[in-house]
């Protein structure tokens, strides 16, 4: 394993007599083979505090969190890795990994035994939902909390914006495979990705759809992506399983989203309540990435959300 850290920016609050006002926690980052595969994750925060891990989605990686982190690690132990195929997450050619959700979640799964992570609560947004529920369901008794921005698991929550890759589900032929690599793996598809929905779309920090970009013409990555695209659809088939966890486990879930997601649409955050009556759903003013516009307002939430379920702060158990 190694690491490096590297500095947040700093928050905007004036300094006081409490240091944790001003001071911004260090994110380090890390590596650890996992699975036979180099799982690049970013960790911030005390290793005794309670962990929340960050699931990120397509076509992003842990880069999306990098505001979040540290707004939560002044009260909790937080982890979010780069899938593999994502970020900057390593699998050896000799590994011939097969990319679809129930691998991602078997690597992700071994990622949490390498680091000995035997309770967390999860944020899961997009392809993170897929791979967290998957884990929550084979670790129903690890998960203490679960936090879904634009992360769905019904049927009504897909918007229209997946009409192309239903098609492909439908005909996976070679011209609707190709449809996809010219229509969404360019780099207007992915800034469209984040600015869609978004009041203001200037104030989307170019540097996220730059670097997502960038790793997506990386030789082979755009066949991996569409090799997902397809496996989309099993994670569909799952959503019963999903429901049937929610009921079952019931854990603490609280839904925040961008309302104006053309991909994951607001029922699907409502619909959460059919499970788990006691969902905290909110919506906020912005897209998919709501993480880009938002991050003050989710962080607070979060912490929130938390304390009212139990879920430990650092802060509180060091005055207990």
């Amino acid at each position: 394993m190694s690491d490096a850290t590297s500095r947040t920016a700093t928050k905007h609050s004036m300094p006081s007599e409490d240091d944790a006002q001003f001071n911004v926690p260090t994110t380090s980052i890390r590596r650890v083979e996992a699975d036979s595969v180099q799982v690049f994750y970013r960790e911030g925060g005390d290793v005794t505090a309670p962990v929340v891990l960050l699931l990120h989605g397509f076509p992003a990686s842990s880069f999306m969190f990098r505001e979040l982190i540290p707004r939560l690690a002044t009260d909790y132990h937080v982890i979010a890795p780069d899938l593999p195929g994502f970020g900057f997450t390593e699998v050896p050619s000799e590994r011939q990994y097969s990319y679809t959700f129930d691998h991602l979640a078997i690597t992700i799964d071994a990622f949490t035994r390498a680091l000995k992570m035997d309770h967390y609560a999860i944020y899961v947004f997009d392809y993170g939902a897929p791979t967290g529920f998957r884990l929550a369901m084979a670790h129903p008794e690890r998960v203490t909390a679960i936090v879904s921005q634009n992360g769905n698991a019904y049927e009504e929550g897909l918007g229209d914006a997946w009409g192309p890759i239903r098609k492909y589900w439908a005909e996976p032929t070679a011209g609707n495979r190709d449809i996809l690599r010219q229509s969404v793996l360019t780099a207007g598809g992915t800034r469209w990705q984040y600015t869609h929905g978004v009041a203001n779309p200037e104030a989307v920090p170019p540097e996220s759809y730059t670097l997502d970009t960038a790793l997506l013409e990386r030789p082979g990555n755009k066949e991996i992506q569409l090799d997902l695209f397809m496996d989309y659809a099993s994670n569909v088939k799952l959503y019963p399983k999903f429901q049937e966890y929610f009921r079952k486990s019931k854990p603490p879930l609280l839904a925040i989203w961008g309302k104006n997601d053309p991909f994951f649409i607001p029922a699907g955050a409502e619909a959460f309540r059919k499970d788990l009556p006691d969902a905290d759903v909110q919506f906020l003013d912005t897209g998919h990435f709501a993480i880009e516009t938002h991050a003050v307002e989710i962080a607070d939430a979060m912490k929130s959300f938390f304390a009212a379920n139990g879920v430990g702060r650092l802060r509180a158990e060091r005055t207990a």
